[in-house]
């Protein structure tokens, strides 16, 4: 998947962002945190996850999704995820 399909949704960013910081997290806790119904958040995980960003686990009826911290992409978006929330502090205190 493109880096333009990837960052063009509101969506794939918040979960991206949520997994990124808590690592992972079932389905239903997941489209709360990213405010998405959960048809929509299993679409964008489903594209998060064809995309090798994102893994998933399952028991049973349980869904875990989870960030694939091995792809350099995800380091990457960190790494981003990271600087802008510097500045976004910095302008607040400013």
């Amino acid at each position: 998947m493109p880096v333009e399909d990837i960052l063009s949704s509101r969506g794939r960013i918040r979960l991206l962002k949520i997994l990124c910081e808590k690592g992972e997290l079932n389905i239903s806790e997941l489209a709360k945190r990213a405010e998405l119904n959960h048809t929509t958040a299993i679409s964008h995980l489903k594209s998060l996850q064809k995309a090798g960003l994102v893994e998933e686990k399952r028991f049973g009826r349980i869904r875990i999704f989870k960030i694939n911290e091995d792809d350099p992409r995800v380091k990457a978006l960190k790494n981003l995820f990271k600087v802008f929330e510097e500045y976004e502090s910095k302008e607040d205190s400013a």
